[in-house]
C-alpha cells in the first residue's frame, strides 16, 4: 500500500472515530429548503440609448474635440462643421441690409420733407401717401434682408455638432477635413443607464419575471460593481427562439459597452439542505460536519460542499451536495 493510500485510509477512520458529546446550544437541525435553480448565462453589457450626434449642415469638418471612450455631458460641442458657402452668403445678406437700410433713410427723408410742404399747403395729398406708403415698403424688404441674415448665421451656428445626450463616446467615423452631408452621424454617444442584457432560450419564459434576482460571476466583476442585480424588464418578443430581458447592476458604468459576462439566473426552485459554514470544517482535502448520533455521542462525516446561498438572514449558509439526510443533527465544531 503507497504513502499515499495510507494517508487517505487514515482520514477517513479519523472521519467515522467518535469525538465526543454534543453540545446542546450548538445543534443544527438538517431540514430541506427551497432555492432558486440558477443557471449560468452569457449577458451583454448595454445601453439603454444610443444615441448619433448628426451634422445639421452639409461641409467640411475643421474640429472634431472628443474621442472614443470619452464622457460628454447634453449640449457639449463635440465637432465644428464649417461651409464655405455660408461665409458668401453672408457678406451679400450683409451688402443687401446695408443698401436696404439706405433705401430707408432716404424714405424716410423725402417723406420728412413732403410732410413739411404739405404742412404748408405745397404738396398735395397724393404726395405724402405716397412717400408714407415708400417708406413702408423700404422697413418690409430691410426685414425681410436682415431675416434672410438671420437664417445664414443661424446655419452658421448649427455648424456646431452637440451632445445629443449625456454619455460615453462609442464611436467616432468622421475626422478632420471630412466632408459630410446634413443628417450625417459625426458620433454615437451611448447613454449612462446601462444594462445589463441577457438572450436566453425561450424555455426560461415560464420562470422568467420582473424583479428576479441575476448574480454576476465573481471573475467578471468591475471594480465598483455590485455581484447581485434585478431583472427590470422581460421584453415580450421571442426571436428565434431565443427571450431578452434586461437587468440593472449597480456600477455597470465601469464596464465597456458590448461587454459580455456570466451572470446566474432563477431557472425555477428546487429543495436543497442548507447550513452555515461554521457548521463545516476542511480537513485532509476534505469538508466535515460533525453529526450527532441518537445515544448522544458526534461523529465526523464527510459531506460534499456547494455554492454558497447567501440570505439576508443567513449570509454564510452553503448548500450541501451529498453526506446529510433530512433530520440530522450537527455540532458546530
Amino acid at each position: 500500500m503507497t504513502l499515499r493510500n495510507l494517508g487517505a485510509t487514515a482520514a477517513l477512520v479519523l472521519a467515522l472515530a467518535p469525538t465526543g458529546a454534543a453540545r446542546a446550544s450548538d445543534v443544527l437541525t438538517v431540514e430541506p429548503v427551497t432555492l432558486a435553480d440558477e443557471k449560468p448565462v452569457f449577458a451583454t453589457v448595454e445601453s439603454t440609448t444610443t444615441v448619433a450626434a448628426r451634422a445639421r449642415i452639409g461641409g467640411t469638418v475643421i474640429a472634431l474635440d472628443v474621442r472614443e471612450g470619452d464622457g460628454v455631458t447634453v449640449g457639449r460641442p463635440i465637432a465644428r462643421i464649417v461651409d464655405d458657402k455660408l461665409a458668401l452668403q453672408l457678406d451679400a445678406a450683409n451688402a443687401d441690409v446695408a443698401a436696404l437700410e439706405a433705401s430707408v433713410a432716404q424714405a424716410r427723408t423725402d417723406l420728412a420733407r413732403v410732410t413739411s410742404l404739405s404742412d404748408r399747403g405745397v404738396a398735395a395729398k397724393a404726395q405724402l401717401d405716397a412717400a408714407t406708403t415708400a417708406l413702408r415698403i423700404a422697413e418690409g424688404n430691410l426685414k425681410s434682408a436682415q431675416a434672410r441674415r438671420d437664417v445664414v448665421i443661424q446655419q452658421a451656428k448649427e455648424g456646431d455638432v452637440l451632445a445629443p445626450t449625456t454619455g460615453r463616446v462609442l464611436t467616432t467615423p468622421v475626422t478632420v477635413g471630412a466632408v459630410v452631408m446634413p443628417g450625417e452621424p459625426v458620433a454615437t454617444v451611448a447613454e449612462g443607464d446601462y444594462v445589463l442584457r441577457l438572450e436566453l432560450p425561450e424555455r426560461h419564459s415560464r420562470f422568467l419575471k420582473v424583479g428576479d434576482p441575476v448574480r454576476v460571476d465573481p471573475a467578471d466583476l468591475a471594480k465598483g460593481a455590485d455581484a447581485t442585480g434585478v431583472v427590470t424588464l422581460v421584453h415580450p418578443l421571442i426571436a428565434d427562439g431565443r427571450l431578452r430581458a434586461d437587468a440593472k447592476l449597480k456600477g455597470l458604468g465601469d464596464y465597456f459597452v458590448g461587454q459580455r459576462v456570466r451572470v446566474w439566473i432563477s431557472a425555477g426552485e428546487r429543495s436543497a439542505f442548507v447550513v452555515p459554514a461554521d457548521y463545516i470544517r476542511p480537513r485532509f482535502g476534505v469538508d466535515d460536519v460533525e453529526l450527532k448520533r441518537p445515544d448522544g455521542s458526534v461523529v465526523e462525516t464527510p459531506v460534499q460542499r456547494g455554492r454558497a446561498t447567501p440570505r439576508p438572514d443567513a449570509p454564510d449558509d452553503v448548500e450541501i451536495l451529498s453526506g446529510l439526510r433530512a433530520g440530522d443533527e450537527l455540532v458546530k465544531p
